[in-house]
């Protein structure tokens, strides 16, 4: 008998040896059956491995947005008491009548928030002498310049800028220095 005639025959009483061989011929197709389901239940049990792994590293980088996110709003509200403080200095008049204790104890404080708000990534922009920069920074007012190299150069900080993760929180206020003929 040929192949194909092996195909046909698959139990044979008459023929036992006939009956066997079908019957393994049976069972290698249902043995290949198998194997291709379990390669496909392998291929989707990777994918859905894969897909797991990558949900849960985004749901990771989710987290850590929102922290940081919830971190720049409790930063931005504090921003007023640092500008408080500021001012607090920039009264010069008012600020030296004041005890030395008293202003040693007031900086101190002031600097003590300012290390913390820097433990979580705030940091202070103040770009005097530096060129002026739009994206970063909010011109308030142009100042005459005798120096011509002062000419686009911010001259004085209004208010304080701050970044955060790489990421401006609140523009610098500043004056922009004219060079005029």
């Amino acid at each position: 008998m040929n192949d194909e005639q092996h195909d046909e025959v698959i139990y044979d009483d008459e023929n036992p040896e006939m009956s066997a061989k079908g019957s393994v011929k049976k069972l290698r197709e249902k043995l290949k059956d198998a194997e291709e389901k379990s390669r496909e239940y392998l291929t989707g049990w990777q994918k859905a491995k894969a897909d797991l792994v990558n949900l849960r590293k985004e749901d990771e980088k989710r987290l850590g947005e929102r922290v940081k996110y919830a971190e720049e709003a409790l930063i931005l509200d504090l921003l007023p008491v640092i500008d408080s403080f500021e001012m607090a200095f920039a009264n010069k008049e008012a600020w030296e009548a004041l005890p030395k204790e008293w202003r040693v104890g007031v900086e101190y404080i002031h600097n003590g928030l300012l290390s913390t708000l820097g433990k979580y990534g705030a940091k202070i922009l103040d770009p005097v002498g530096e060129d002026f920069n739009p994206e970063t920074q909010e011109a308030v007012e142009t100042v005459p310049v005798v120096d011509e190299s002062r000419n686009g150069k911010v001259v004085q900080v209004i208010q304080k800028g701050f970044m955060m993760h790489d990421k401006i929180i609140r523009t610098v206020k500043v004056k922009v220095g004219e060079f005029k003929n």
